[in-house]
């Protein structure tokens, strides 16, 4: 696996897990868990307090959307020419039938009657 990929997917995991952290602080419908730092932090306020945290998600979510999609690009391709889909369809042709049908026994003696 390429370097540049692993740190970026780390840089990633640690966005999302400040992600979680800042959504739990928030203070919704519910008085969440900001709070409790209310009471402690009046200099900045309580609405000023809630801006800061909004403003820090969406910044942490245009950051995960971003390195994701450079990261997507720096998986690269290992350059075999084969496309995806001759690889499904070879391996469809390999394997054997999910529901082969029974075999006809030809010597058992007919059912039907005869038309007269």
């Amino acid at each position: 696996m390429n370097a540049l990929f692993t740190i970026l997917t780390v840089l990633i995991v640690i966005a999302a897990v400040l992600l979680i952290l800042v959504v739990l602080l928030q203070n919704g419908k519910g008085q969440g868990m900001a709070s409790n730092f209310v009471a402690g932090n009046q200099t900045f306020g309580v609405r000023q307090t809630a801006d800061i945290l909004e403003k820090i998600t969406w910044g942490l979510v245009a950051f995960i959307i971003v390195v994701s999609v450079i990261a997507s690009f720096t998986t690269g391709t290992s350059g075999t020419g084969i496309d995806v889909t001759d690889r499904i369809e070879n391996v469809a042709t390999d394997e054997q039938p999910a529901f082969p049908t029974a075999p006809v026994d030809q010597t058992a003696p007919s059912t039907e009657t005869p038309a007269e």
